[in-house]
């Protein structure tokens, strides 16, 4: 499995994970409803925005894989 560069939740709440595959392309994850979906390329700029904050190794484990 290919593990998640960033973990990161917006200030509204969503909470999205950016996955590099082994071909170096990237793609969005957003957990909705305690699964991991397909998100929008687009939410990768989001991990800059000041109101998103990177999860830390112990609230990632918090999640489902």
């Amino acid at each position: 499995m290919v593990q998640p560069v960033g973990v990161y939740r917006t200030g509204p709440g969503t909470i999205f994970r950016i996955i590099e595959t082994a071909g170096g392309w990237m793609k969005v994850e957003v957990l909705k409803d305690g699964a991991w979906t397909a998100g929008r390329i687009g939410m990768v700029g989001l991990r800059l925005a000041g109101s998103t904050t990177k999860l830390t190794p112990e609230a990632i484990l918090q999640l489902p894989a």
